[in-house]
């Protein structure tokens, strides 16, 4: 999960075999909720984009639980390049993300290992932002 700028929130890691839907909740309860000046209330992120994979009702429950909007391509309506920016946001992150080699060619057996370096990968592309090197 990205925030609008495409900087990674929170990293969720499951097979291959497992439908995208079937793991949506497990981002979204990743992220913290965001902290606001002046002691008010903490508050999630206002909207969740997402293509039309997670056309679910329990896809759309789970961000309305967090008081987020979800705005999911409905399958048979929506055309797949309607998505626009915010989609391309997304990919331009699995961009960065793809330049890590050891994330690309999978060496380690252990999810564990994996999950870390994934992490680690994470923190150079916020790090590299926060440095204006992108």
């Amino acid at each position: 999960m990205v925030d609008g700028r495409g900087m990674p929130l929170a990293v969720v890691q499951s097979g291959a075999n497992a439908h995208d839907s079937a793991v949506l909740e497990a981002p979204v309860e990743a992220v913290p909720p965001i902290k606001r000046p002046s002691g008010q209330r903490r508050k999630r992120p206002g909207k969740l984009h997402a293509d039309k994979g997670y056309d679910y009702p329990k896809c759309r429950a789970a961000p309305r639980e967090r008081h987020s909007t979800p705005r999911i391509a409905r399958r048979g309506i929506e055309r797949s390049d309607r998505l626009g920016r915010p989609r391309w946001v997304v990919e331009r992150t699995l961009a960065w993300l793809n330049r890590f080699r050891r994330l690309t060619i999978r060496y380690e057996r252990r999810a564990d290992l994996h999950h870390a370096f994934l992490l680690l990968a994470c923190s150079r592309i916020r790090l590299r932002r926060i440095e204006g090197r992108f």
